[in-house]
């Protein structure tokens, strides 16, 4: 009874992992089953990764430490996969009775039977320890094909794995010189000149809009990828997704005469529409909890006042105090994603980035490992506007 049980067991087990398997790897959509062996893991093993991390101050080190978390997960849960293939293969050998023949012997028992799945899956071909009778031959051979299988399913799934993270981290590398280090939607704005602002911000966040949705069917595909990090520690995939909805925000609750492109802020719509629902759905995934206003990045009245002037510098605010302040539409904006970002940025330790530059911060693209510093994007787009004889050739 025993070692029906236990094939049972193995049978289970091993339709199991081969299913996870198949829902991690092949199935491209999202599984709504609240039990999954693939998400159980990087939840706990991520709850735990993070723990240590939280413990060490935010700087290099623990951007390191966070980093490797992604690919290190990775690499396990295919070890833990045939891990667990190679026990239940062995258990289902040793329900069948041990019918395994070793250097002419019968020597049973289920330390045998796991080392013959062991060197079946891996397909070793030892000889020391073979089958007998029809039942073990089928499980072997069944067996050869799983790690066979398995082995296919790796060699084509991390390629289209780093394809989709290279996609990804080449649209965030670009926002370097568009919105700044740490990028920033005032940033953004600032840094596309009035008379050009409505051509040019329309088709950035064009683009964003086919990243925001890009981002959500990888990332819904293969949720493995929210996990990896930018190689820069002032950039994340969360903070770049804040920044496109901040940008868009302020774009529609700007005063319409001032930029004067209906377009603009129709384009500004669609990106909206399509970054928060990327916002929404991954937050859902992860299952990180809406916070309301608690989650919601308060503006100091410093950085609140340094926006607002800002603002008027890039003429979405007009002078002075005449006009009507955006605050309340903003506010109203500003609900409909930044709890959602604000749980992602908890859950996955990724910082959301501030409304306004800082003053005075170098880009990343500014500064070298030897300590050489680039002039500012500012001076080098004012002295090609100017034709000064300093800007570069």
């Amino acid at each position: 009874m025993t070692h029906v049980l236990a094939a049972i067991a193995a049978v289970l087990l091993i339709a199991a992992v081969l299913w996870d398997a198949f829902e991690t790897v092949v199935l491209p959509r999202l599984v709504s089953r609240r039990f999954r062996l693939a998400r159980a893991y990087f939840r706990s093993t991520w709850r735990a990764w993070s723990a240590l991390a939280r413990h060490w101050p935010v700087g290099a080190r623990r951007e390191t430490a966070l980093a490797v978390y992604g690919p290190i997960a990775l690499l396990a849960l295919l070890a833990l996969w045939v891990f667990l293939l190679i026990v239940g293969y062995g258990l289902l050998l040793w329900g069948l009775g041990s019918p395994l023949t070793a250097n002419g012997s019968v020597p049973g028992g289920l330390g045998t039977d796991l080392y013959f799945s062991g060197t079946t899956f891996l397909t070793l071909g030892l000889g020391d320890v073979v089958p007998r009778g029809g039942p073990a031959r089928a499980v072997a051979v069944f067996e050869v094909g799983t790690g066979f299988g398995i082995l296919a399913l790796v060699v084509g799934y991390l390629p289209v794995l780093y394809q989709a993270f290279s996609r990804r981290e080449v649209r965030i590398s670009l926002l370097d010189a568009h919105a700044g280090s740490p990028p920033t939607a005032g940033a953004l704005l600032l840094r596309h000149p009035p008379r050009r602002r409505a051509r040019r911000l329309q088709s950035v966040l064009a683009e964003w809009e086919g990243w925001s949705a890009d981002l959500l069917e990888t990332h819904l595909s293969y949720p493995l990828l929210a996990y990896y990090r930018s190689q820069h520690e002032d950039q994340s995939w969360v903070a770049a997704l804040t920044i496109i909805l901040d940008a868009c925000a302020l774009v529609l609750a700007s005063e319409p005469q001032l930029l004067d492109d209906e377009e603009l802020a129709e384009q500004a719509g669609f990106t909206f529409a399509m970054a928060r629902h990327a916002a929404v759905d991954l937050a859902q995934i992860f299952g990180t909890r809406r916070g309301g206003e608690a989650a919601e990045r308060l503006l100091s009245p410093d950085e609140h006042g340094r926006l607002t002037e800002l603002l008027r510098e890039a003429q979405v605010l007009p002078p002075g105090d005449a006009g009507r302040k955006p605050d309340g539409r903003l506010h109203e904006l500003r609900a409909l994603y930044e709890p959602y970002l604000a749980g992602l940025g908890d859950y996955l330790l990724m910082p959301l980035p501030p409304w306004a530059p800082e003053a005075d911060r170098l880009d990343d693209w500014q500064t070298t490992a030897d300590g050489v510093t680039a002039p500012s994007l500012a001076r080098l787009l004012s002295d090609r506007a100017t034709g000064s004889p300093g800007r570069p050739a």
